[in-house]
């Protein structure tokens, strides 16, 4: 495995930030009235799934702090999944946009459940 130096490497960091702006295009045609709820809560969850990686990947000095922050951004990543339930119900996309987002932030949290399975591969020796 090659030596990572910084969290802009970690193909999750990639793909967490793709697909977040893949759900800022589209909650761009949500109705205004959603602005100040669904679209903004979407938003920053699904952007809070790379900025915590980065911040995970600052705190991997220890083995316990590293995997905390991964398991609360294992959370946003599911609440982004909650907040396409709501998209899909309210019929603001359509089923085949809903399945390939959904699809796409379950492959991130699988990612970074490895992530924290294998957090020793990410955390220096001897800080666990």
């Amino acid at each position: 495995m090659a030596v990572i130096r910084s969290f802009r490497e970690l193909i999750v960091y990639r793909r967490a930030v793709k697909e977040a702006k893949k759900i800022f295009l589209m909650t761009k045609r949500f109705p205004p009235e959603e602005k100040f709820s669904l679209t903004d809560q979407i938003r920053r969850s699904s952007r809070a799934v790379g900025a915590m990686i980065a911040e995970a990947w600052a705190r991997r000095r220890y083995r316990a702090v590293f995997t905390s922050k991964l398991s609360e951004t294992l959370g946003e990543a599911a609440e982004t999944q909650g907040w396409l339930d709501h998209s899909i119900t309210c019929s603001y996309i359509e089923r085949g946009e809903y399945q390939t987002a959904d699809a796409a932030w379950q492959e991130v949290g699988a990612m970074l459940n490895a992530m924290i399975d294998g957090a020793d591969k990410f955390c220096p020796a001897g800080k666990r």
